[in-house]
């Protein structure tokens, strides 16, 4: 033996507290992820486990009934979480969508509907929507605005800062598109697409 000691693992668990609720849809501590920003109607959690974010705080009844907003009971597309346009875009990633309350990924979704007795049948990469996320998340990064062509828009505060924004829009759409479509394919093929269509049924 070299005298060396192992760090230890620490389980997830053992970061509950008031400060980590439990994640709605498979109960292991939720961290801080990003701040209150505009649109937004809290601070952004995620869990580490199945990383659902969550927007304040949430409940699996009601990350369930936003989930079948976006679908029809029996199945939802999702921004996923997950995804690379996530990972990239980071606060500028165009899924943070004003009003939203829970930030989607396949696992999450999963772990929701089981909790009802349903489970995934179908996930697909839905790549229309994926194409447009990563290129409206690309479209962020340079901006003051956000979501200003794809999703529901936050307008900046000032006359000059929206000016520059739709100028932005202007002179980078065709070039963020030449980039969004080789990021997007390369998330899908790594399985993390920016929009998944899922179906769901009764087990």
């Amino acid at each position: 033996m070299d005298g060396s000691k192992r760090t230890p693992v620490v389980p997830l668990e053992a970061g509950a507290g008031p400060d980590n609720p439990p994640c709605p849809a498979c109960g292991e501590p939720l961290f801080g992820w990003l701040g209150r920003r505009p649109g937004l109607a809290g601070p952004v959690s995620r869990c580490e486990s199945c990383g659902l974010g969550v927007v304040g705080e949430g409940s699996a009844e009601d990350a369930l009934r936003e989930l079948d907003r976006r679908g029809d009971g029996e199945g939802a597309t999702i921004v996923s979480r997950a995804g690379f346009a996530a990972w990239i875009g980071g606060a500028g990633w165009a899924g943070l969508e004003p009003g939203a309350r829970y930030l989607y990924t396949p696992e999450a979704v999963r772990r929701l509907v089981a909790g009802r007795d349903q489970v995934v049948t179908a996930a697909r990469w839905s790549p229309a929507r994926a194409v447009a996320v990563m290129w409206q998340t690309i479209l962020n990064s340079a901006g003051f605005g956000h979501d200003l062509v794809v999703g529901e828009p936050v307008r900046a505060q000032r006359r000059w800062q929206r000016r520059i924004d739709w100028l932005v829009v202007a002179a980078l759409a065709i070039p963020a598109a030449l980039v969004a479509v080789p990021l997007e394919l390369a998330g899908a093929l790594f399985g993390r697409g920016s929009a998944i269509s899922m179906r769901f049924d009764l087990l």
